[in-house]
């Protein structure tokens, strides 16, 4: 028999952290986080990472585990919730998965073998010479003639991934679309994903709000404190929320302009997260609205215990 596993999912500010702990407790379960900058010690405003007081006595997994330097890959993240999704069934709890990093879900719950393809050190090594030469700009152009469905997937920004993209090709001949398709679809659990979805104004509107809350909140501060450690260039400082400082910091934009930075980027980024969901994964989609999330949640239970008793 495969596990069951829920994965609660949707875009960023749309109610996932309070779903998540009252599925929790209604169905005796236990939480990893699937976002993927959770895991860093010290972002914890600019994640909107769940508090003690929220967790409500739930254990969580995968936050805090990783220091602000280290790096942490798709891979890193399925080999341990798949670690932690066997412990969490020992101690004959449901695991729950919540969170808006699609593809690191998907990798986990979908077991991706990405030990068939290993780094190759040279091809990488110079891939990376020729961004400290030209920019990232000249490499994701040549991705978008190679592939172009990855580079719309990929921003030119994220110089990690517009890298394997190009070294996958350069070392198999597959483009990195060609090499997912390959992988292994058919999950080794019984997945049972929850969408939250909410009207794209409202949606921006939160966002905003969280934002201006998260300053409020001491953001500025928290991001000042990981520049400062030097921790500029690390994957940590990379995540929304924290590098739309770094200009601020370096005197070349006022925080008026870096705060709108960070609620446009956030607002893109909500909507790449549906988008991703919607076209990758088989949700079952609720919406939501302030007024009605209550109500909303109560037919979430009521729904998955149903699905529960199928699966």
């Amino acid at each position: 028999m495969k596990k069951p596993v829920i994965a609660i999912v949707g875009p960023t500010a749309v109610g996932k952290t309070r779903l998540s702990v009252e599925v929790a407790e209604k169905f005796d379960g236990e939480i990893i986080s699937g976002d993927s900058m959770q895991v860093y010690q010290g972002l914890d405003i600019g994640t909107a990472k769940i508090t003690e007081e929220e967790k409500h006595g739930i254990p969580h997994y995968l936050i805090d585990t990783k220091r602000p330097g280290d790096s942490f890959s798709v891979a890193d993240y399925q080999q341990l919730v798949q670690q932690y999704i066997n412990e969490i069934g020992l101690h004959q709890k449901l695991p729950i998965i919540v969170g808006g990093s699609g593809l690191y879900i998907q990798a986990a719950l979908y077991d991706y073998n990405f030990s068939d393809q290993r780094r190759d050190d040279e091809v990488t090594r110079k891939l990376e010479e020729e961004l400290n030469s030209h920019g990232v700009l000249t490499l994701h152009n040549r991705l978008k003639k190679i592939d172009p469905d990855q580079a719309a997937k990929v921003h030119p920004n994220n110089h990690r991934r517009v890298i394997r993209a190009l070294e996958i090709y350069q070392t198999t001949g597959l483009t990195m679309t060609e090499y997912q398709k390959q992988q292994k679809r058919e999950s080794p659990y019984n997945p049972i994903f929850i969408g939250l979805e909410m009207d794209r104004k409202l949606l921006y509107q939160r966002i905003n709000a969280r934002v201006d809350n998260m300053l409020k909140q001491g953001l500025l501060d928290e991001v000042e404190m990981l520049y400062k450690q030097g921790f500029e260039n690390s994957q940590s400082m990379r995540g929304i929320g924290y590098k739309e400082f770094i200009p601020y910091f370096k005197g070349e934009q006022s925080l008026i302009q870096a705060t709108e930075t960070l609620k446009q980027n956030s607002r893109r980024f909500a909507k790449r997260q549906y988008t991703w969901f919607k076209n990758k994964l088989d949700v079952h989609w609720y919406t939501i609205t302030p007024e009605t999330i209550d109500e909303t949640f109560r037919k979430i239970l009521d729904d998955l215990a149903g699905m529960l008793e199928r699966v």
